[in-house]
């Protein structure tokens, strides 16, 4: 499916498909992160099954702003993570909310759009 940006100028997420995700035009396979303030890297998080901590510490790097929500898009299915999982960001009073990976890309767009600091970890192809 295509997606279209209200503005060229901010990151979004442009189209989707089973395995990719494509954000500005620019396709990327596996897991990756998208925020609304500093764009797209790569996500080390393989898969659901082997899904920790640390992988959500990752949504927080130094030197960028803290986002106001983590979308986490879960894969082509809803499932929930333990909230233990969550408590760094939690903890920082950063707000979570959890849907399959499709859901998570048409919210992030929204967001984003919106002018909120969005940040989502979404798994691809799990």
């Amino acid at each position: 499916m295509k997606l279209h940006a209200d503005r060229p100028d901010q990151y979004s997420i442009t189209s989707y498909g089973e395995d990719w995700i494509a954000v500005n035009g620019q396709r990327h396979a596996g897991s990756l992160i998208i925020s609304s303030d500093t764009g797209v890297r790569s996500w080390s998080c393989p898969s659901f099954e082997q899904i920790a901590e640390a992988h959500f510490q990752e949504l927080l790097l130094p030197a960028t702003p803290v986002p106001e929500l983590v979308l986490f898009g879960s894969g082509q299915r809803l499932r929930f993570v333990h909230p233990a999982l969550l408590r760094g960001l939690i903890g920082q009073r950063i707000g979570v909310e959890t849907m399959d990976t499709v859901a998570a890309c048409r919210t992030f767009n929204i967001l984003a759009a919106e002018g909120r600091r969005v940040t989502a970890a979404l798994l691809v192809g799990a």
